[in-house]
């Protein structure tokens, strides 16, 4: 009972028709068939996908029906929620190509085998298998105000921006999934409520059935910007355990509890406790090492939080060397810094190697170089040049 009480309400924003109605359902011990879409635009699933991903979980350790399934099919479309502008539409083989490993990285959250494995599927499945006519029966169900309500749309309208037909259609056919997989309930984030109420009135119109809607709160930063592919910020869950721990170490201080509460399986209890602590003026730093142990243990092992930890721990806050560093050969001494960064593509152009240099981001053997541009240096083998806290190059 209490794990049916932390589903319904730890990374919970709404519950439609509501929350009383799908616990009533969840208590009685019926077994619901459920799921989740994922757009497959980009080839990884982020940080900010674990919200939803450990949703799902609970409900397949309940032993419900879980699928997960990608959008290939309206990947090809492009959904416009929270556009401003018409997205750029993916090719079959670009969306292909991205979903490649999605199983993979949702293994590390999901059971993909057992006795109560979760499901794939692809949209494209029953998509691509309807007929115009079938398109207009479906489109039958919904009204044009109905579908202008959604916000971007409105914005684009007083900006005087196209809406195009395939976007206007896009919740439609996202709808039309709820309706061929015959679910009982979808999960998705909070931003993809309409698209997710779209599925709820077709199933209702169709089948005659009820379907339950639940939103997860969104990931975001300080200023409330959402951390996920969209704003260019996502930290991609299959990311070596290293890399994983010092780009959650890099987040903001203020998204240590979210990060808690949305993205680990910590007790609720102890978010408390971190939370009152950070309220009380606690040092951050302690609880981010936590939260970023907590993410690497969970989606690695034990053993790599250990070795991501000790790996920041020295790298970062004791300023020694990686034990892996790419070693190039040079075949000359002297060198004039703007042109070695750029020879080791430590900076993408003179422009941007002057601009580390100025800002005090590049250093040698661990001492802070702010040569001129006119000026030359020697660079002798085993030299270590370092360009902010992530780039390292050994001479040979």
């Amino acid at each position: 009972m209490n794990k049916i009480k932390e589903l319904l309400e730890r990374r919970v924003d709404k519950i439609y028709p509501s929350k009383k109605a799908l616990e009533k359902v969840l208590r009685s011990g019926k077994k619901l068939r459920l799921y989740q879409g994922f757009d497959p635009s980009r080839p990884n699933l982020h940080l900010g996908h674990l919200a939803g991903l450990l949703t799902l979980k609970q409900f397949q350790q309940l032993g419900h029906e879980v699928i997960f399934l990608i959008g290939d099919f309206t990947g090809t479309i492009g959904d416009p929620t929270g556009k401003s502008e018409t997205r750029r539409a993916l090719t079959q083989k670009q969306v292909k190509e991205n979903a490649q490993t999605y199983q993979e990285q949702a293994g590390m959250v999901l059971d993909f085998t057992g006795k109560n494995p979760v499901k794939m599927k692809f949209n494209s499945a029953w998509l691509s298998k309807l007929k115009f006519a079938d398109v207009l029966k479906i489109a039958h169900h919904f009204t044009v105000p109905q579908l202008l309500e959604r916000d971007m749309f409105q914005q684009r309208l007083k900006e005087n921006k196209e809406i195009y037909l395939s976007e206007f259609m896009y919740p439609v056919m996202q709808g039309y999934d709820s309706v061929a997989m015959e679910v009982d309930l979808e999960v998705g984030g909070s931003d993809q409520l309409f698209n997710m109420m779209a599925g709820r009135k077709l199933i209702k119109g169709i089948l005659n059935k009820e379907k339950f809607v639940l939103t997860t709160k969104i990931l975001a930063d300080a200023e409330g910007r959402k951390i996920g592919k969209t704003e260019g910020n996502a930290i991609n869950i299959i990311n070596p355990p290293e890399t994983l721990f010092g780009q959650i170490m890099n987040l903001s201080d203020d998204c240590i509890v979210p990060c808690f509460e949305l993205a680990t399986e910590v007790p609720l209890a102890r978010i408390g406790e971190i939370k009152k602590s950070l309220k009380a003026g606690a040092n951050p730093m302690k609880f981010k090492k936590e939260l970023a142990g907590e993410i690497v243990a969970m989606l690695y092992n034990s053993q790599a939080r250990t070795l991501a930890l000790s790996h920041f721990e020295k790298v970062f806050q004791g300023r020694g060397v990686p034990e892996k560093v790419k070693s190039v050969k040079l075949k000359v001494k002297s060198w004039n810094l703007i042109d070695l960064l750029v020879k080791l593509k430590l900076a993408s152009s003179k422009s941007e190697a002057k601009r580390l240099i100025n800002q005090g981001a590049v250093k040698i053997n661990n001492e802070t170089i702010r040569q001129l541009a006119d000026q030359s240096l020697t660079i002798n083998s085993g030299d270590i040049i370092q360009v902010g806290k992530k780039k390292w190059v050994k001479i040979k």
